[in-house]
C-alpha cells in the first residue's frame, strides 16, 4: 500500500514477515523499519531526530523531528503506525486482517487518537501527554468537544465500516444518536441500561481495534467484552462527570484513565469554587477510588484575589499499568533496613513522623510486630523507596521526637508480620512489698513467684495495650463495627471523647455533636496525626458511608486491620477464660492441638489436630499444646463446649454470617491459632536497692526505701510481658516509661 501527500510524503508497508516502511518528504527525512522479529529503525533528517525502540513482542518505535513528526508502532501481531506533522499527517495499520489507512489532519488533537478498549485483547495505548489537552487552540477544543467537521471523524467511520457489516455499523450509529439525544434532552435512561451487541469477533487483535475505534468515535459509550462478543453500552460515569466538568475535561480524564501511563497525572481546569471541587473529588473517589487518588493544588495564577485551585489526579501505586513480575519489581525497588529505637511513643505515631521526614507514606514501612508505647523499645524495620544515605540524613532531627535509627543498611525485601521469632525484655519493678497479711520473706516470695511462672507458664492472654487505654471506647469495638461494614459507626467510635476536658476530647465532643469535620479539624491539636488525617478525609468526602470508607483509607492497611485484630483478640481472651473454666488443665475430646513443636501463631490448619476420645483417656497431650482459634475465615473450631461457645459469641455480635472480609477497605482476615499457655525463657532476676534504681518510684504508694526487682526474660512472638508479669505478681501491672 502506498500513500502520497501534497508535500510529497510516501509510506510503504510490505509483508508481515519482513516489513519495510519508508517515508520520504521534500525536507529529506527518511524512516525505515525492517523485520518483525527484531525491529530496526533508522531516521535521517537535517533538522534533528529522536528515536525509541522496544521489543517486537510489544514493539513501540517513536520518531520525532523539530517539525513535530511522530511515528508509533505497536504489536508485531497487528502493527499500528502513526505519523503526525503540522504539515500534514498519515497513519497506516497493517494486521493479518488487512491494512487500514487513516489520515489525521492538522486540526485533529490528541483526543482523536485511537483509545484503548476493553481488556479482552491487546490494547493500543495513546501516547499523548497530560498537557496536550490543555494547550490546544480554541478551534481544536471545539472539535474535541463537539466531535464535528474534522477528517478524523470520517476516518473513524471508515475504520468502523471495515470492521463491521453495514447493518451493524448503521445500528451502532443510530444507537449512539439515541443515547446522545436522550442525554441532550435530559431524558433519563430506562433500566436496565440499553445495550447493543456488535456480534462476535473471533480475532483477538481485531476485537481490540474495534473496542478502541468505538470509544474513539463515541466517548460517551463503553464497550464490554463477553468472551468473543463486543457489547456497547452508555458510559454513565462519563455522563455524571459531564454534569460537574466540561465535556472536554471528561473526555481527557477518561483517556487518561484508559492509558494507565506510569507516573502520569491529569489536571482539571482551575476552579475557584471550593464546594464544586469537593463534589468533583467525591465523584472521582467514589467511582474510581480504587484506581486513582485526587488532590487540589493552587493554579499557576493563584493569588489572594484569584483563588484558583485545580484538581490533579494520579494513579494509586498498585493501579498503574500492568503489573510487573514480582521478581522484577523487587530488583527495581530500593529497600533500607534499620533498627528503630523509640521511647514513650506509639509505633504508628513514630512511623507517621518518619514518613513525613522521608517524603514517603506510612505503608512504605514494614515490620514483623508491634511494640508498646510505654517503654524504650527496639525493633527491626524496612522502609521502601528510601536509600540508606537519605535515612542517615534525618538521624539528628528525629532524636527530638525521642527516636533513633541505627544499624542502617540496604535490604532485599520488606518485612512481614509473623516473621518475628520473639522478644527480649529487661524490666525494673519498683516499690516492691508483700501482699497484706503475708509474713513471708520478700526475697523468698519473689523467687517462688518467678519459679512458678517458669515451670507452669501463664495464660497467654492478649495484653491490655492491645485494646487501647480508652475508658469508654476501645479498639475492639471499632473493629467489630468495621467487620459489620458499619463505616460511619466505626468513625464515630474512633472519635468518641473520654470524660476529660483537654483539647483532644473537646474536639471529639464537638464532632459528635455537629459532624462538622472542618470545624473539628481546626480544634484538633497538630500532634494527633491519626485524628487529623481522618478528619481531613471526612471534610473532603463527607460523613456518609462512602465518605467514611474513603476516610479509613487515610490510615495504612496495617492500622486499619489492627482494629479488626483487636476484636478477634478480645474474643480469644474470652474464649481462653471459658475453656479453662469449663475443662481446667485437662486436655479433652474436641480440643485443638498444635502438632508443630515451635510454631508461633501463624501455622496452617494442617498442623492442627482434633483430640479424640481415646487420646483424652490416655492423657496423650498436655495443656501447653492446646490452641484456640483467633477469628477468621480460614480456621477450625473446637468440637466441644468451646466450639459451641464461639458460635454463640458470633451470633451475639451479629457476625454469624460474617466471612471476615471487608472488601470496601481491602481487608481479609484469615485468622490463626494461639496457644492457651506459654512459658518465659532465659529468666534471670536480681534485687536492686532503692537508691540504686534508675528512677524513683511513682504513684500514690511510692516508697523510696522499697527495693526494686530487675528482671529479664524472653517471650515468643505475640506474647505480652505485662501478662507474664501479672501472673508473677498476682495483680494488675502499672507500666511507666522511663523518665
Amino acid at each position: 500500500m502506498t500513500t502520497r501527500s501534497s508535500l510529497g510524503a510516501q509510506m510503504v508497508t510490505r509483508s508481515s514477515l519482513g516489513a519495510q516502511m519508508m517515508t520520504r518528504s521534500s525536507l529529506g527525512a527518511q524512516l525505515v523499519t525492517r523485520s518483525s522479529l527484531g525491529a530496526q529503525m533508522v531516521t535521517r533528517s537535517s533538522l534533528g531526530a529522536q528515536m525509541m525502540t522496544r521489543s517486537s513482542l510489544g514493539a513501540q518505535l517513536v520518531t520525532r523531528s523539530s517539525l513535530g513528526a511522530q511515528l508509533v508502532t505497536r504489536s508485531s501481531l497487528g502493527a499500528q503506525l502513526v505519523t503526525r506533522s503540522s504539515l500534514g499527517a498519515q497513519m497506516m495499520t497493517r494486521s493479518s486482517l488487512g491494512a487500514q489507512l487513516v489520515t489525521i489532519q492538522p486540526g485533529c488533537s490528541d483526543d482523536n487518537q485511537i483509545q484503548p478498549g476493553c481488556s479482552d485483547g491487546d490494547q493500543i495505548q495513546p501516547e499523548c501527554s497530560d498537557g496536550d489537552r490543555r494547550h490546544q487552540s480554541d478551534s481544536e477544543k471545539e472539535n474535541v468537544v463537539n466531535g464535528v467537521t474534522s477528517k478524523c471523524e470520517e476516518e473513524s467511520v471508515d475504520l468502523l465500516s471495515s470492521l463491521l457489516d453495514e447493518k451493524t455499523h448503521t445500528s451502532l450509529g443510530q444507537f449512539a444518536r439515541d443515547i446522545k439525544g436522550m442525554w441532550n434532552s435530559q431524558t433519563e435512561l430506562i433500566e436496565p441500561s440499553p445495550a447493543l451487541s456488535l456480534g462476535r469477533i473471533l480475532d483477538k487483535n481485531q476485537r481490540a481495534v474495534l473496542h478502541s475505534a468505538v470509544r474513539q468515535k463515541f466517548p460517551f459509550l463503553i464497550t464490554v467484552g463477553n468472551s468473543s462478543e463486543v457489547v456497547v453500552k452508555p458510559n454513565l460515569e462519563y455522563k455524571e462527570l459531564c454534569r460537574l466538568v466540561s465535556e472536554e475535561e471528561a473526555l481527557g480524564f477518561f483517556k487518561y484513565l484508559d492509558a494507565k501511563k506510569e507516573n502520569s497525572k491529569f489536571t482539571f481546569r482551575p476552579d475557584p469554587n471550593k464546594d464544586h471541587r469537593k463534589a468533583v473529588h467525591h465523584f472521582l473517589n467514589k467511582k474510581f477510588g480504587n484506581l486513582v487518588e485526587t488532590k487540589s493544588f493552587p493554579g499557576q495564577n493563584h493569588s489572594a484575589g484569584n483563588p484558583d485551585t485545580a484538581i490533579t489526579v494520579r494513579f494509586r501505586e498498585k493501579a498503574r499499568g500492568k503489573r510487573s513480575h514480582p521478581e522484577c519489581e523487587r530488583r527495581k525497588a530500593v529497600y533500607t533496613a534499620f533498627t528503630l529505637q523509640k521511647e514513650n511513643l506509639e509505633m504508628f505515631e513514630a512511623i507517621g513522623f518518619l514518613a513525613i521526614k522521608l517524603g514517603v507514606i506510612p505503608s512504605d514501612f514494614s515490620y514483623a510486630g508491634l511494640k508498646d508505647k510505654r517503654a524504650i523499645t527496639y525493633q527491626s524495620m524496612v522502609v521502601r523507596k528510601v536509600t540508606p544515605e537519605r535515612l542517615k540524613n534525618i538521624e539528628e532531627e528525629i532524636k527530638k521526637k525521642r527516636m533513633n535509627v541505627f544499624n542502617i543498611r540496604s535490604a532485599g525485601d520488606s518485612l512481614r508480620l509473623g516473621q518475628l521469632k520473639g522478644n527480649h525484655f529487661e524490666i525494673i519493678i519498683r516499690n516492691l512489698r508483700n501482699q497484706l497479711n503475708d509474713s513471708a520473706n520478700l526475697r523468698e516470695r519473689i523467687l517462688e513467684a518467678i519459679e512458678n511462672v517458669k515451670n507452669k507458664g501463664f495464660v497467654n492472654y492478649y495484653g491490655p495495650q492491645r485494646f487501647g487505654k480508652g475508658k469508654k471506647i476501645q479498639t475492639d469495638q471499632i473493629g467489630l463495627a468495621l467487620l459489620k461494614n458499619e463505616m460511619v459507626k466505626a468513625i464515630k467510635l474512633f472519635l468518641t471523647p473520654e470524660d476529660m476536658d483537654d483539647p483532644v476530647n473537646k474536639a471529639k465532643k464537638y464532632f459528635l455533636q455537629t459532624e462538622d469535620a472542618k470545624g473539628t479539624l481546626s480544634l484538633m491539636p497538630e500532634f494527633r496525626v491519626r485524628e487529623r488525617a481522618l478528619l481531613e478525609s471526612l471534610h473532603r468526602f463527607g460523613v456518609t458511608e462512602e465518605g467514611c470508607v474513603q476516610a479509613w483509607f487515610s490510615f495504612p492497611h496495617s492500622l486499619r486491620i489492627f482494629y479488626v485484630h483487636a476484636y478477634s483478640s478480645r474474643i480469644w481472651n474470652e474464649a481462653a477464660s471459658y475453656r479453662l473454666a469449663a475443662y481446667g488443665p485437662t486436655v479433652v475430646e474436641g480440643d485443638l492441638i498444635c502438632l508443630a513443636g515451635d510454631a508461633g501463631e501463624h501455622f496452617p490448619s494442617s498442623k492442627v489436630h482434633l483430640v479424640t476420645k481415646e487420646e483424652e483417656s490416655a492423657n496423650t497431650y498436655a495443656l501447653h499444646q492446646v490452641v484456640l482459634p483467633v477469628l477468621g475465615y480460614n480456621v477450625q473450631y473446637p468440637e466441644n463446649q468451646v466450639g459451641r461457645w464461639y458460635q454463640g459469641v458470633l451470633r451475639r455480635d451479629g457476625l454469624q454470617a460474617c466471612r471476615f472480609r471487608v472488601p470496601a477497605l481491602k481487608m481479609n482476615v484469615p485468622g490463626c491459632y494461639r496457644h492457651i499457655v506459654k512459658h518465659p525463657h532465659n529468666v534471670s532476676h536480681r534485687l536492686v536497692p532503692a537508691d540504686a534504681a534508675e528512677a524513683p518510684g511513682e504513684g500514690p504508694h511510692a516508697d523510696d526505701t522499697a527495693p526494686a526487682l530487675s528482671l529479664s526474660f524472653d517471650l515468643d512472638a505475640s506474647c505480652y510481658a505485662t501478662v507474664c508479669l501479672r501472673e508473677m505478681m498476682k495483680g494488675d501491672v502499672e507500666t511507666h516509661a522511663p523518665m
